[in-house]
C-alpha cells in the first residue's frame, strides 16, 4: 500500500481529502499545522477526524505565523461577519494569512520525503468565494514544480505528487463527494472565529459558505449545535 501524506486541519475541505485518498487504496498520514491560528478548534476537529478515519500517524507540527501577522486569523484583526456572496467574492479576504500553504505544503513535502511518501494530499479549493491566491491551480501546478527541483527524491527521479482533488468542485459537490465516502461532517470544523466553547460564529465567511452549501443540498450543517 503506497504511502501519501495528507495536510489535515480539521475543516470540512481537508476532511473530505482524506476520505479521497483512502479511498484511493493510500496508507494515511495525516499532518496537521498549528500556525499560530487564533483558535485551537480546528485541531481538536483535525484528532477527531484522523481518529474517525483511522490514519496510521497523525503527526503535529507548530509555526508560527502569527510572529509575521497580516491576517484576521493570526493577529488582532476583525473577521468579517454577514457577508454576502459579492462582498466575499471581491477582493482577497482579510482572513488571507500569508505564505500559509506554502509553509504547509513544505512541511508536508519534508514529512513525505522522510517517511517515503510520493504523494501529498491537500484539499485546496479555488471555486468558492475565498479569493485565496494559494488555493489556485497555478499555485499546486507551481509547488510541485518547486518540489522536484528541492527535494533527494525529486533529485532521484521520483518527486511527489500534489493531489488537490477538491480544486475545481464547489462546496456543495464537496460535500456530495464526502458524504458518499462516508465522512462525518458532525466532528468537522470550519468556523474563523469560533466562540469561546469551540461553537462555530455561523457569521464568518467560513461559516456562511459552508451553512448555504448544506443548505443548497437541502441539508442543515451537522456541526451547528
Amino acid at each position: 500500500m503506497p504511502k501519501c501524506v495528507v495536510l489535515l486541519s480539521g475543516g470540512l475541505d481537508s476532511a473530505t481529502c482524506l476520505a479521497i485518498a483512502d479511498s484511493l487504496g493510500f496508507e494515511l498520514h495525516a499532518l496537521t499545522v498549528s500556525y499560530g491560528q487564533r483558535h485551537q478548534a480546528e485541531l481538536a476537529a483535525a484528532e477527531r477526524v484522523a481518529r474517525r478515519a483511522g490514519v496510521k500517524e497523525h503527526r503535529y507540527v507548530s509555526v508560527n505565523l502569527d510572529a509575521i501577522g497580516g491576517s484576521a486569523l493570526t493577529a488582532d484583526i476583525e473577521v468579517p461577519k454577514n457577508r454576502d456572496e459579492a462582498a466575499m467574492s471581491g477582493s482577497i479576504p482579510v482572513t488571507y494569512v500569508p505564505a500559509r500553504n506554502t509553509v504547509l505544503l513544505a512541511l508536508a513535502l519534508g514529512y513525505a520525503e522522510v517517511i517515503g511518501a510520493e504523494d501529498i494530499f491537500v484539499g485546496v479549493n479555488a471555486v468558492d468565494y475565498s479569493g485565496y491566491p494559494d488555493c489556485r491551480p497555478e499555485f499546486i501546478q507551481a509547488f510541485e514544480h518547486l518540489a522536484a527541483v528541492a527535494t533527494r527524491a525529486g533529485v532521484e527521479g521520483h518527486g511527489p505528487t500534489i493531489h488537490a482533488p477538491l480544486i475545481g468542485l464547489n462546496k456543495p459537490e464537496i460535500i456530495r463527494r464526502g458524504l458518499e465516502l462516508g465522512v462525518d461532517y458532525s466532528i468537522t470544523h470550519s468556523c474563523y472565529d469560533p466562540k469561546p466553547d469551540g461553537r462555530p460564529c455561523e457569521a464568518c465567511d467560513s461559516c456562511l459558505i459552508r451553512i448555504r452549501a448544506f443548505e443548497a443540498l437541502g441539508m442543515r450543517d451537522p456541526a451547528l449545535p
